[in-house]
């Protein structure tokens, strides 16, 4: 092969790749249901916490305890997905302690948060096959925001460390600082 026909089937074969490669790709149709559906819920419950904040740190942390739950249940009810919350650091152990899928990808997102990218972006979603049959899976990272810093940063007040103490005995959700990897959105629904 001559220099000029090897130079014509690299160019074609980079023309054919670059073609390729702009493409657009099949995307999960779920995806942009299960971002509604973190939005509707993660809409709600910041409501929810700013109000109580605005009142007190000590109304804040009842919303968490008890309006969270509840707002990803009725969220839920309406939507057909299950919706929750998780993060290796959990501050309710029983309701928000990862899976062995949601693990991975928590310890994946820590990854590519580290390695720059931006936390307001980072998600993953796949279809999975559980004991019920096929499922999508979808999570959403939730970086650490002024917000939440009155009750998971590294400066907590004392009467709010008493109540944390008391309604979260087995609290690892402390000690955060902001733009930190909070933990993340997990929803899923049955295909």
């Amino acid at each position: 092969m001559n220099k000029f026909t090897r130079f014509i089937t690299v160019s074609a074969l980079l023309t054919a790749g670059i073609a390729l490669a702009q493409e657009p790709t099949a995307v999960n149709p779920n995806v942009e249901e299960a971002k509604t559906v973190i939005k509707t819920f993660s809409m709600q419950l910041k409501s929810e916490l700013k109000a109580a904040l605005e009142e007190s740190p000590l109304k804040a942390i009842a919303v968490c305890k008890e309006r969270a739950p509840a707002i990803a249940t009725e969220v839920g009810n309406k939507t057909g997905w299950e919706v929750g919350r998780t993060t290796l650091k959990p501050r309710n152990t029983e309701l928000n302690t990862p899976d062995a899928w949601e693990r991975g990808v928590l310890t994946e997102f820590a990854k590519r948060h580290a390695a720059g990218e931006d936390i307001q972006t980072i998600a993953y979603g796949e279809v999975v096959t559980t004991d019920n049959g096929k499922a999508f899976r979808f999570m959403k990272a939730i970086p650490m925001v002024d917000i939440c810093l009155a009750c998971h940063g590294t400066e907590i007040a004392p009467e709010v460390v008493e109540s944390l103490d008391k309604n979260y005995p087995q609290d690892q959700a402390r000690g955060y600082q902001k733009d930190e990897l909070r933990g993340a959105f997990s929803v899923s629904k049955p295909l």
